[in-house]
This record gives C-alpha cells, structure tokens and sequence, in this order.
C-alpha cells in the first residue's frame, strides 16, 4: 500500500484542505503516515502570508527531501500559488500545485512516475471565477468540524498578499455547504465552524444570497446541529441582517472574531481597510445589544508603517472601551510584493515590540475581566482532549459557545460530546470547571421546546 505523509502550514484553511487532500489519496488506497517518517509521497501545504511563512515553508520542503531522495515530493498551497518559480528550484520538488486543481494532484503524481519530469501546474489564480470543491467528511481533531464556505478575497488590504495567491472571492454553492454540514453531524460533530478567505464575504458573488440566508438555510435544514461558529468576519459584513439572524438563533455561538487590525483611522486609510472606528465601535454596540455575554476576538497589527505614538494609543483605548475578550497581536513585518513594504517610515522594531507586550498586557487583563462574569455560572463544554499538563489527573480541556477554555474533571467518552460544567474559577488562559452533567439529546429536545 502506497503511503502519504502531509505537512501542512499555515491558517485554518490550509489545515482544512490538507483533509479534504488527504480524501483523495485515501480514496486511491494510500496509508497516512507521519511526517517524520518515510513516506511514498510527500505533501506540503504551504503558507505566505509573512515572509517567514514562505522560508518555514522552504525549510520543511527541503525537510521532506532528505527523509526520502526517491519519494515523490508534491508542493502545493499559498506560496506555491505565489512563487512557483522559487520551489521548483529547491532540488528534490516534483510537483508544484496552487490553490487551485488540487483535485489533480493524484494524476500529476501518476504522470510524474511515467515521465520523470517535474510538473508545475500552477495557473493564474485572478481569472479563477469558480469554487473548487473538496469534500471533508471527517476530521482527524474529532471535537469541532471546519466546513469551507468560500475562497479568495477582493479587499487588497496593503499589507496583504492573499488575494495573490488565493484570487478573487468565490462562494462554495448553498446546496453542497448544507450537504456538507448534514455529513459532518451525521459524523457526530456538534460544532461546525464556517471557515474562508474571507468568511463573511459568503455571497458577494451571489445574486439575492448573503451570508445571513446561508446561516439560516444551515440552522433550519441540517438536522441535529447544536453549535455553529463563524470563524472571522469583517466588521463591514455584520449587517443588520446578520445582527437579526444570530439574535433569533439557537445554534449560533457567542462568540465573534472581527479583525479590527488597527482602532485608528488614519492607519486604517493606510491599511486600506473598509470601515471607521465610529462604524466597528457602532456595530459592536448593536451585537452586545442583541447577544448578552458576546465575546468578541480580534487581531491586531501593531507598528504599521508610520504609526505614531498618538495612532496606537487610538487603538488602545478603543480596545479598551470596547472590552474585546482577548486579541490576537502581530508586530507588522513587510510582504514583498505589496505596497505597505514600500511604504516609507517603517517603525523602529523595539518601539514595535514595546508597543507588542502593552497590547499583549491589555489582552490578558480584558481576557480575565470578560472570564470573570462567568464565575459560577453553568455553561455548555464540549470537551477536546486531556489536560496535557497534568496527563494523569483525569481533567479533560474543552471550550464554552463563548469560547472561554475550562479545565475540568471528564471522562475519555465525554470528548466531543456537550457537557454542562459549572465555571468554579474564573481565569485566563483556563478556566477551572465543576462537571454538572453530560447533556443527552433527549434533554436537548426538552431544552429547545421551552
């Protein structure tokens, strides 16, 4: 039996596909195999999103070749999409495919063993205009399922280089999004997340369907659901729509990521991003409206080029103000290839760093201020695996609908399952939990008929 080993690096998306590549090969009869061993094939599923992404990405390509000289090494993901050229003269790469065609990949290898001659089948991503479709019926992580709703983003933020490698926005077709979801709990998933390029763009290239009909398709036709997740979404496409929507469902988490990437204006118009402060400020406000105990995550890039003093402490005390429950904060490093590299005044990288630990400090204080509401409350936990710092004690890591991270007493059949736990101490980043009970579908029922 052939055997394939899979590297994959990188965002959510990335890991989402490797699955969905992975089918494919298991189809044809290959065995799974770590990566650190000898493997037939190898595949790397490369991410390029900073300039590092790409030399990790080189570093682990050259990794592979050196495991095995004869196996056959297959390339593919964002900085293959971007940078053919540059892989194909790594020696030892013989297959090149984008994020595009994946599903030819097992032809392309077939080819390679006839012909002997390096296949670069990467093509021009911008005149791509249709969603590819991978199916992922199983995950490897049995706890929360990732679906794929759409690829590629329009936004050209100038720090970014993702549209590049990705194209242009595509939505995945309702129908099959609805199929996927049905599969995926019928497979004993209780949380879905909804995954993309740009998640809450869903719909832009669709005519009379948006994101708000998507979720309420999945909540009223996918029978069994109990949790669904946005994975991120930009503060321009929560609109009234999608307040009402996740105001009137059951089945939506309390939980948001909207990238906010700066809170000043200024920077903002510099980023190139579609929003003002007082527009994300007023969406937040109408979301905390609707959904008590919202947390609401986010990212930050912190040292754009030409950020003042003045423009970070805008982003601090709108963070501030705002109460995010935690962030997500990245030193801004320059992306060949896009306009905010070739910007002038580039901040100083310990003025960066500084500006780094404050925000990380502001995080964890507001972590800590949003965990402490919860104190002693009953929430739903879906237990994910043990607690791998004590793997003996019986205490089992799982997260809220609100995303909060609770360590608590479980059993090895309660992982994947809901679980009522009683938040005994509040904290970040855990959470110490009191096991109530295991929440029986039966109970459920009850519990939606009230």
């Amino acid at each position: 039996m052939p055997t394939v080993a899979f590297h994959t690096l990188g965002c959510k998306v990335n890991h989402y596909e490797t699955e969905a590549i992975w089918q494919l090969f298991k189809e044809q009869g290959y065995e799974r195999v770590e990566f650190e061993s000898t493997s037939d094939v190898y595949v790397i599923n490369t991410c390029t999103v900073t300039n590092t992404g790409d030399k990790k990405s080189r570093q682990v390509i050259r990794r592979a070749v050196r495991k095995n000289p004869d196996a056959v090494i297959c390339v593919t993901g964002c900085y293959a999409q971007t940078s053919p050229a540059e892989i194909m003269a790594i020696p030892g790469v013989d297959i090149v495919v984008g994020t595009q065609d994946r599903v030819k990949m097992l032809e392309y290898i077939e080819q390679y063993k006839q012909e002997r001659q390096p296949i670069n089948a990467v093509g021009n991503i911008m005149k791509n205009r249709v969603y590819e479709e991978l199916d992922v019926p199983a995950f490897t992580d049995r706890t929360r399922a990732s679906l794929k709703i759409q690829e590629g983003c329009n936004n050209f933020c100038t720090f970014c280089i993702i549209p590049w490698a990705r194209g242009l926005m595509r939505s995945r077709d309702p129908q099959e999004v609805i199929r996927q979801a049905q599969q995926l709990v019928d497979a004993g998933y209780k949380e879905i997340v909804l995954t993309g390029i740009h998640t809450g763009g869903y719909g832009e290239d669709m005519k009379d369907y948006n994101l708000a009909a998507l979720l309420r398709d999945l909540e009223a036709q996918v029978k069994g659901i109990k949790r669904l997740r946005i994975s991120s979404i930009e503060a321009s496409q929560i609109t009234d729509e999608v307040i009402e929507v996740i105001d009137q469902s059951n089945i939506i988490v309390r939980h948001l990521h909207i990238p906010l990437q700066s809170g000043s204006d200024t920077v903002l118009k510099r980023m190139r991003r579609k929003y003002t402060m007082e527009f994300f400020g007023e969406r937040l406000d109408r979301l905390k409206e609707v959904l008590s105990g919202l947390a609401v995550t986010s990212d930050i890039i912190v040292g754009f080029p030409g950020e003042t003093e003045e423009e970070f402490m805008e982003t601090y005390n709108f963070i501030k103000k705002h109460q995010f429950s935690e962030l997500h904060v990245f030193p801004y490093s320059k992306r060949t290839g896009t306009p905010a590299a070739r910007m002038e005044d580039q901040v100083d990288e310990e003025v960066k760093n500084g500006r780094v630990h404050r925000l990380i400090e502001l995080s964890n204080q507001l972590a800590k201020e949003y965990a402490s509401q919860f104190e002693n409350e009953v929430l739903e936990v879906i237990p994910e695996e043990n607690y791998k710092e004590e793997p003996e004690s019986g205490l089992y890591v799982g997260y809220t609908d609100n995303y909060l991270k609770v360590v608590f007493p479980a059993t090895e059949d309660m992982v994947g399952k809901i679980v009522k736990v009683k938040i005994a101490k509040a904290g970040y980043p855990f959470n110490e939990g009191q096991f109530v009970r295991v929440l029986d579908d039966e109970t459920v029922a009850e519990h939606a008929v009230i």
